[in-house]
């Protein structure tokens, strides 16, 4: 099979590496991809969200399967475009992907079909909105409605700040269109974990859990990122959780796009809070997560090409899901002054360390190359990935391999996965 992966960054890498593994895989191309996709995958210089572009390179390359890694193509309908065009693609269609794209959709849909979450208020009025906070309960929860690249959601400990941040998202647009409508929520007190699923549109396959830290600095300070680091399986997503968000989220989440009329086909990412009162919903998302992945697909034992395959075709059914017995910890490189402002191009030492490793992976997020050398650029630069017989294991290990890399302005956080010394 020719394979064609559209994004860029370490949730791409770590699909490359495990499709690179598929007996399936003959030749493979990333759009636009980085310099950790280039040692499996041909890239080319074509945009995610090119998907005119796309669809013409996948017919003349004769692309047996195209496999979207980011949130802003599906959101924009580029499975649309290429189902279209009669190729073959993974990914929700743009009707589907709006359970990431609209957290307003998202928080009805399952207000509609008593999936738990939080309560809320959708708003497209700024002033309705301020006039709101007048009587909220403090700390309170604002979010951009669209995509805004894992920051558009604010934490509020009084009325002064949730008033700033009204005006941030809806009046100042500083996550621009995506703040044109804005969910107020009730702020939520618990363990967060991250669950990823396969969707063939009927059937749900639940992969293993994880928990991400996404705050920019140690003990959970500073700005919301992307992600600095993940760990996987959360210790705090017991049995008990798995029951109860098998029962009432997980397949309810499946039906309920199905009755709207919205089958989903693809991933689906619950992002979930384990309070007092049960697990509830805090966000989906309609992609792998970024770094989850390069935490929960390492540790999958599944071809992941066979598993794409079932949920177009829609036999998911027919596939057991299998994980390693073991854990994983992912560490992100950030450049200093990430998710703000940073600078690019310092020359990445030590990658050749983890060629060959069963046990250790880097995966690249923001590299390129330059003059011959791998170089630094984007804020996240790498996710580097250890494997333990258990997470204290894994901790050491990815923490040991950090000591591998060096880039100049190299910053990452000390304490991923400290949560579990908490066990």
């Amino acid at each position: 099979m020719k394979i064609l992966i559209i994004g860029s960054g370490g949730r791409e890498h770590v699909i490359a590496w495990k499709a690179a593994r598929s007996p399936k895989v003959d030749k493979m191309y990333c759009a636009p991809g980085n310099a950790g996709i280039a040692e499996y995958a041909e890239c080319v210089n074509i945009g995610a969200m090119e998907f005119e572009k796309l669809a013409a390179f996948a017919k003349e390359k004769g692309i047996d399967l195209t496999i979207v890694g980011m949130d802003d193509p599906l959101v924009g309908g580029i499975v649309d475009v290429f189902e279209t065009q009669g190729l073959r693609i993974f990914g929700p269609r743009k009707d589907a992907a709006i359970l990431e794209g609209s957290k307003a959709f998202s928080k009805d849909l399952m207000k509609k079909y008593h999936i738990p979450t939080a309560a809320y208020e959708n708003f497209t009025d700024p002033q309705k909105a301020l006039a709101c906070l007048e009587t909220a309960r403090f700390p309170i929860v604002l979010k951009a409605d669209g995509l805004a690249l894992g920051k558009g959601v604010l934490i509020c400990q009084n009325l002064e700040e949730a008033r700033e941040g009204v005006r941030e998202i809806m009046l100042d647009k500083k996550f621009g269109q995506a703040g044109n409508q804005m969910v107020i929520e009730e702020f939520m007190t618990g363990r967060e974990v991250s669950v990823l699923s396969f969707v063939d549109g009927k059937t749900i396959r639940i992969m293993t859990s994880a928990q991400d830290h996404k705050r920019a600095k140690d003990k959970d300070q500073g700005l919301n990122t992307g992600g600095m680091g993940t760990f996987s399986p959360s210790p705090f997503y017991t049995e008990e959780v798995d029951t109860f968000c098998k029962q009432y989220i997980y397949q309810q989440t499946v039906d309920a796009m199905a009755a709207e009329g919205r089958t989903f086909q693809g991933i689906i990412f619950f992002g979930l809070m384990l309070t007092e009162d049960g697990p509830k919903v805090l966000e989906y998302n309609a992609r792998f997560g970024d770094p989850e992945a390069q935490v929960v697909l390492p540790r999958m034992k599944n071809d992941i090409i066979e598993v794409f395959e079932a949920c177009i075709d829609g036999t998911l059914d027919r596939i057991d899901l299998q994980f390693e017995d073991n854990a994983a910890v992912c560490v992100v490189l950030a450049s200093d002054g990430y998710p703000v402002s940073y600078e690019k191009g310092f020359p990445i030492h030590g990658l050749e360390h983890f060629k060959g490793s069963e046990d250790y992976f880097v995966f690249h997020a923001g590299t390129c190359f330059k003059n011959g050398e791998v170089v630094t650029n984007g804020g996240r630069v790498l996710g580097v990935t250890a494997k333990g017989k258990d997470l204290k294991e894994a901790r050491e290990h990815a923490y040991q391999a950090v000591e591998l890399v060096e880039f100049q302005n190299k910053y990452y956080r000390h304490d991923i996965g400290k949560a579990i010394d908490e066990v």
